[in-house]
């Protein structure tokens, strides 16, 4: 029962299931770059959440050189429901809205994986542009 009473307390911050949904409707694994970009938010507020959920479970990490990539965690069936209820449920604006930025961002990745790290948000739009018109 605490398991699941630290689950919800944790998705009752905006922020948490606003990056919840991220890895939720792109089903791929993130770096905290991407998540702070389909935000807009500061890293060390993506950081925070990230550390957060992943606290409770719900979230795994790997690292692959540098980078540090999180996805959800499967290995925990009641998670596997959650996930499905959270992927059906999460439909407000601001849930579109971040997942749209975070395809737009994914453009950038070079075999599936981050290669941009953290850069200012104007650089960051026109790599975006310069990427969608190749």
């Amino acid at each position: 029962m605490e398991q699941i009473s630290y689950i919800l307390k944790t998705l009752s911050d905006e922020t948490r299931l606003r990056v919840v949904n991220l890895f939720v409707k792109s089903k791929t694994n993130l770096c905290v770059c991407e998540v702070m970009d389909a935000l807009k938010i500061p890293q060390y507020a993506a950081s925070k959440a990230i550390n957060q959920i992943k606290k409770a479970n719900l979230l795994v990490s790997s690292k692959e050189g540098t980078w540090i990539y999180y996805g959800l965690n499967k290995e925990i069936k009641q998670n596997n429901t959650l996930f499905s209820f959270l992927e059906i449920f999460l439909t407000d604006k601001v849930f579109s809205e971040d997942e749209a930025r975070l395809n737009k961002r994914l453009l950038l990745r070079e075999k599936n994986r981050c290669v941009v790290g953290i850069i200012p948000e104007s650089d960051l739009l026109k790599m975006i542009r310069q990427k969608v018109k190749a």
